[in-house]
This record gives structure tokens, sequence and C-alpha cells, in this order.
């Protein structure tokens, strides 16, 4: 039987048109919503009298490797720049993970997103000491949580021969189960001509995408014209990476405004990630004029998005002068990435319900100023994804909470014991 939402209001993502009503929603990967005059006496209903109801989000690029890194013990040496960070703290903590702590890490990222209403995640992941089986591990605890999951395997030259070729494996494996996947890529600075060669032609094979960290840092640039004679965007350009509508460039700080064109005329999509940039001091996100493929991401910072879309616009507005209705666009684009693309799981049955307790009207006419000004994740009460309810007033429905936290304290404990000198 379809679950039904009783008296909501429904805010159109798309049109921001308002529409009171019950909803049937149906369930499914690509599940649909409709309108319906009246409830059948056996249905499952959930009463959202004063709810607002709208569409569910996405992360467009994420870390679930670093969800064990809160509070983790200080680097062995503080970071004096951001090669020195990622030395000393993220390629120090991903050495360090197992298939245990790996799932601790999908589990507690899964419950947050559901939890923030992301129910649609793409991840990068890394985890050069313990590659095989790494991405099912994380499919299976997204999947028990209930969310969807667009994954790759960060390939990288940065820890020699093995890893890069188990890297490449759980990558094809991967793809090879069908699953919606990507080609990960870690930056242009860590991977060779032969590693980008091999992932493009992973991408051919599989009618895949690369997804990769592009100019966060000017190293990233440096490197590339040291050794490349060539800048970040000219080299993926001409390695056949920006040829796929399903590519992800992530940050695209240090970018000419050469290159941007280059992006702008490429089906790719890039994706913005500023609480990260802001805490690695590597710059802001400045794209020259409209560029129409944008997304969000966190970066891994945390899981929630609309925090994400308010960081963005107040940094943005000093930095790129953007406009609210633009950080809504960026924010609402993965959607079009996953219909454009057809990967299954961003359907419109996927809805949060906000109880939002504000003191002054909220209309179509005002919704982007709510948006950025007041609703926030603490609004939303329930959650469903895939047409299925698994948040409900604030608590999820598909696993044990307390269960998952007690065990992801316990691989932090291990995961930090192995971290200390």
């Amino acid at each position: 039987m379809a679950l039904y939402l009783k008296d909501s209001v429904y805010v159109d993502w798309k049109t921001l048109r308002f529409t009171q009503g019950h909803i049937k929603i149906n369930e499914g990967a690509d599940g649909t919503i409709e309108f319906a005059a009246e409830i059948p006496a056996a249905a499952t209903v959930l009463d959202c009298k004063n709810r607002l109801v709208t569409k569910a989000f996405g992360c467009a690029h994420h870390h679930v490797y670093s969800a064990l890194a809160r509070g983790m013990p200080a680097p062995k040496k503080t970071p004096q720049n951001f090669h020195q960070v990622l030395k000393y703290i993220w390629w120090a903590l991903d050495k360090k993970l197992d298939l245990e702590t790996i799932e601790a890490c999908a589990l507690v990222t899964a419950l947050y997103c559901a939890k923030k209403g992301v129910t649609f995640v793409f991840d990068h992941h890394s985890s050069p000491n313990a590659v095989r089986d790494s991405l099912s591990t994380i499919a299976r605890a997204f999947d028990r949580v209930g969310i969807s999951y667009l994954p790759c395997y960060e390939l990288s030259d940065r820890g020699g021969e093995i890893p890069r070729r188990q890297g490449l494996e759980e990558t094809e494996n991967f793809l090879l189960t069908g699953r919606p996947g990507l080609v990960g890529l870690h930056a242009s600075f860590t991977v060779g001509e032969d590693l980008l060669k091999q992932a493009v032609d992973l991408v051919e094979k599989y009618d895949s995408g690369i997804h990769v960290h592009a100019a966060e840092d000017p190293i990233d640039q440096e490197h590339c014209l040291e050794n490349y004679k060539k800048r970040v965007i000219e080299r993926f350009r001409d390695a056949g990476v920006l040829n796929k509508e399903k590519t992800i460039l992530a940050h695209c700080l240090h970018l000419s405004s050469r290159e941007w064109e280059i992006l702008k005329a490429s089906p790719a999509f890039v994706v913005q990630n500023v609480e990260s940039n802001l805490n690695n001091n590597v710059g802001f996100f400045t794209p020259p004029g409209y560029v129409e493929n944008l997304m969000l991401g966190t970066d891994g910072m945390h899981s929630d998005m609309l925090r994400s879309a308010k960081v963005a616009y107040f940094v943005g507005r000093h930095s790129e002068q953007v406009s609210v209705p633009e950080i809504y666009r960026r924010f609402r684009k993965i959607h079009d990435y996953t219909a454009a693309n057809g990967f299954p799981g961003d359907g419109e049955n996927n809805l949060i319900i906000l109880d939002y307790d504000t003191p002054t009207e909220v209309n179509r006419d005002n919704f982007l100023s709510h948006f950025i000004y007041g609703i926030e994740a603490n609004h939303i009460e329930s959650v469903i994804s895939r047409g299925k309810l698994i948040v409900k007033n604030k608590k999820i429905l598909t696993i044990d909470e307390n269960e998952a936290l007690t065990f992801s304290k316990q691989m932090a404990g291990r995961l930090w014991s192995a971290l200390v000198p």
C-alpha cells in the first residue's frame, strides 16, 4: 500500500509553486508522487497538517572515509600548506582504514545524511591499504539506511603500484555489478599519464564518468605546468576526461578564464565545496559569469546540504556576487545530473517533511528567502527515500541509531590508536 501524506503543503522544487492537499507516494527507484482527492481507508498515512513538503536533497561531493576524523588526534606535524594538510592528516588517516572502520564511516555518514534530508550521495572514497571490497562495503551500509549512493574509488599514484592496481580492480569490479558508479581520481598532481589513460579507458568501457579533484590548490596547476606544459583542465580535456556528462570536477578554484571557457563548452559538471575551501585556506570559488553545470557538495566536512547552501551564498556574495536564486539552482542541480545520466534513486518520491515554525508567512514569492534565512536541518521532521519512510519524527527507522553510533565510537577509537606514532 502506498504512503499518503495528509493535508500537506507541497513546494515544487522546480517552480516553487505551493499546492495544498493529500499526496500519494509511489515506491520505487524512480517513483512518482500524485495528488489525491481521497485517502483509502487501509492506507498508511502521515499527517502533514501545517507541514511543508518538498523534494529531498543530494550531496554531489562527499568523503565517507572522513566520518571518524571528528576529534581525532592532532597530526604529528602542524600543516603549513595544503599539501601538508593532505600528507599529515588525510593521507595518514586513509592509510589506517580497514573494512570495519570503512563500514562504520559509511553507516554514520548515511545516518547523518538521512536525518539531514539528503537521500542521494556522490562519494569519493580512499583507503589505500583496504581497497578490495571497500565500495561494496559502503554500498551495503547506505542500503541499510535506505539512501542512494554514487561511488568512486580515488585512484592515485601516490601509494605506488599495488594500491594503484587494486584501485583499478575495485573500480572495475564495482562497475561490473551493474550498480551506478564513477571512476575516481585524486587530483592531477598525484595521477600520472598511464593511470590517467587507464581511468579514461574504464570510463569508455563502462560508459561512466570521472570524479576528480581539480585545481583545489595552486599545487595542482604548478605540478601540471611543470610536468605536462599545460594547465589542469587542458590536461583533462586532452585526455578525454571532459567528454562525458557523467564527469564531475570538484573544487575548480584556481582556473584561468581559458579553463573556464573549456569547462563551459563541455558537458562535465563542477562541484563547489565552500566550507572545505575555507577550512583548508585554499581560496574562493569564483566562476566567471554564468556556468550551467554547477552543483554543491560538502567535501566530507559534514552531511548538511542546507548549511552548505547558506555558506555558499554568504561567502559567494563577496567572492562572486552570487544571488539567492543562483545558489538554490546549484543546490538543486544534482537532480538534473542524476536524471540526465539515468542514475536511479533520485525520483520525485524522495521527500522531506518540514516542521518549520516560521514567525512570518512563507509562500512561493518569498520561499527562497526562507531557504537561506530560515529553514534549517533541525526543521526536517521526516524523510522519504525511494517512496519509503526512513525518518519519522526525527528518528531513523531503518537501523538502530544507538547501535550504529556505539559501533562507530569503537571503530574511531581503534582508528585513532593506529594514528598515534
